[in-house]
């Protein structure tokens, strides 16, 4: 059987077998067109009346109908040739022709053209909405990418291990799916969040490289660029590393291949700037900026601390100069206003330069030194637009954060064909959590804070130790995280102790690990790039569904399977599990 590629033009004047669905069928009295289709494309069959059981069964078919067709190959006349088709050259002459199944009328629509289907009847009809030419391209090329990752890492002497999916709960910074065990009443199994355990555990086993494509699973909300519940990255581990920057030149010719070879794209710069976590906050406001535009938060705090203006008498005042913002309309500014709010501010102070003036609601509280100040810290000029954020330094940087992201939006910034890529470094080891009042870890227990046991012990503000960690980013999305990992008991007790955990609570939940570092642990690092978010960037494509074959909706359903669902009462009994009914129900 041939599939409808263009090297069907080889075969001119031969006889071929070819199946598919039916695209479309025409029907011009005489003669009976069928467009055909595969996964390689379509073709033209043509029958007529002399091949009279073919031709009655043309008569019959419809829309997806599977049919096979047996043939001659020939050129179609130069007239009616069809360029918008691989195979718009050539046609098939049937001489027999076979339904294989029918097919009820369609829910979805399985064409690129013409009207789109709701997102929820494509996901409900998800085995009908793959069939359209361009979700069969994008399952191909996401084949090609894993070729291209699993070629690179065997090139540099990764060796592929898969690990374990049911494990133990990690504390990985989001909700377990946990499982609970039959034989073991009482006890759960829980979905891995990452091989983080595992990974490490390898390295005590000599391992030398560690890498798999690892399912990982996280009871996180969806997001347009976070899948819900399982989603895979490439997950890797060096051993006999102690410095993050010998991970970082590892994997990051991977990444720019991948972008230049793969998808044909540009680069924004070959050279991968390295950006320590509090200098992208205070410029960027966001630990993931998008390097494709500037948009640079701008301090002002010391130029207007004599400010009489009210709003300026806060702890931290900062600016966004915004090229050509002067023509943003009222509404447009009224968005972005609102934008401010959600993101915590008051409201949203902006000078707009025009003409030689300036126009703004906060200028007459201003003195002429301050205006003429702000003009020169921000190098604003004629046509440009400058916004304000003035509060509490985080929360400043928050707003401002947002904003910039907005203006890059309206001003149509982001440019699909170039990818900017930055390492992120020196994160916090810990942070306060203010929801629980409490410190907590920054990312998770298993980074090794710089400076080890000496830091941790001597650094009296806790918020000061930072872990030897980092995260790439391309075009705004982190694709990767990962750290130098704690291999050393007396160093994993102690970080934990100054949380207010016990030695007894480290080796109830970390036994496996605390007892390999025990006999001989090599020093390690490594990362976890999250593919389906850097498929997404490379593929030009919004919305991370769209690149998985079977996703769930934005609520975390399989419209098509009907999970999750309910389990009979056997099910539940043979888990030890005994289902609680809400009071309102």
């Amino acid at each position: 059987m041939r599939s409808l590629s263009t090297d069907l033009k080889a075969e001119i004047g031969k006889k071929v077998q070819v199946a598919g669905w039916v695209n479309s069928r025409r029907d011009h009295g005489g003669l009976i067109f069928i467009d055909l289709r595969d996964h390689k494309g379509i073709i033209q069959l043509v029958i007529t009346p002399e091949s009279s059981e073919a031709f009655n069964v043309a008569e019959s078919l419809r829309d997806e109908f599977v049919i096979s067709a047996e043939g001659t190959v020939r050129e179609r006349a130069d007239d009616l040739k069809n360029p918008n088709i691989s195979t718009g050259d050539i046609e098939i002459v049937v001489d027999n022709l076979e339904l294989i199944t029918k097919s009820e009328p369609l829910p979805v629509n399985t064409h690129d053209e013409g009207d789109a289907s709701s997102e929820e009847m494509r996901l409900k009809y998800r085995y009908l909405d793959l069939r359209r030419p361009s979700m069969q391209g994008i399952l191909k090329r996401r084949s090609d990418y894993y070729k291209f990752m699993r070629s690179y890492m065997d090139e540099h002497d990764f060796v592929e291990i898969t690990t374990p999916i049911l494990a133990n709960s990690s504390p990985e910074g989001a909700r377990d799916f946990l499982v609970p065990s039959r034989l073991h009443p009482g006890q759960f199994y829980a979905l891995p969040q990452a091989p983080q355990q595992f990974k490490q555990l390898l390295m005590v086993g000599g391992v030398p490289r560690y890498y798999q494509i690892a399912p990982c699973f996280r009871d996180e909300d969806p997001r347009a660029d976070r899948l819900y519940g399982d989603f895979y990255q490439l997950d890797l581990e060096m051993s006999f590393v102690d410095d993050g920057e010998v991970v970082r030149t590892t994997m990051e010719p991977l990444i720019k291949r991948l972008v230049t070879e793969f998808a044909g794209k540009k680069l924004l710069s070959e050279d991968v700037p390295r950006i320590p976590f509090k200098e992208a906050m205070e410029k960027y406001g966001i630990d993931k900026p998008d390097l494709r535009y500037g948009l640079e938060l701008i301090d002002l705090s010391e130029a207007l601390k004599d400010a009489e203006f009210k709003v300026f008498q806060t702890p931290c005042v900062k600016a966004i100069r915004v090229p050509g913002g002067a023509k943003f309309t009222r509404k447009q500014i009224d968005e972005f206003t609102e934008l401010a709010r959600k993101n915590g501010a008051g409201g949203l102070a902006y000078i707009l330069y025009e003409n030689g003036d300036v126009r703004s609601p906060i200028a007459k509280y201003l003195k002429a030194s301050e205006l003429a100040d702000i003009q020169k810290l921000t190098g604003a000029e004629d046509g440009d637009a400058v916004f304000f954020g003035a509060d509490e330094r985080d929360k400043v940087n928050k707003v401002l954060g947002q904003m910039r992201i907005a203006f890059a939006d309206i001003l149509g910034l982001k440019d699909d064909n170039v990818v900017a890529l930055c390492w992120i470094v020196d994160f916090p080891f810990y942070e306060w959590d203010d929801g629980a009042n409490k410190l907590d870890f920054g990312h998770n227990p298993f980074s090794l804070p710089k400076g080890g046991l000496k830091t941790i012990r001597e650094t009296e503000n806790k918020l000061d130790i930072v872990a030897d960690q980092y995260d790439m980013v391309m075009n705004g999305y982190e694709i990767c995280s990962g750290a130098v990992r704690n291999y050393s008991p007396e160093i994993m007790y102690e970080v934990f102790g100054v949380l207010g955990y016990g030695k007894e609570y480290v080796e109830e939940r970390f036994g496996g690990m605390l007892n390999a570092f025990k006999f001989g642990a090599p020093p390690h690092a490594g990362c976890a790039f999250g593919i389906d978010r850097m498929f997404m960037v490379l593929e030009s494509i919004t919305n991370i569904r769209d690149i998985v074959a079977f996703p769930k909706n934005g609520s975390g359903v399989d419209l098509m399977m009907n999970s999750p669902s309910t389990v009979d009462e056997k099910q539940l009994e043979e888990a030890h599990l005994e289902l609680i009914k809400d009071d309102e129900d």
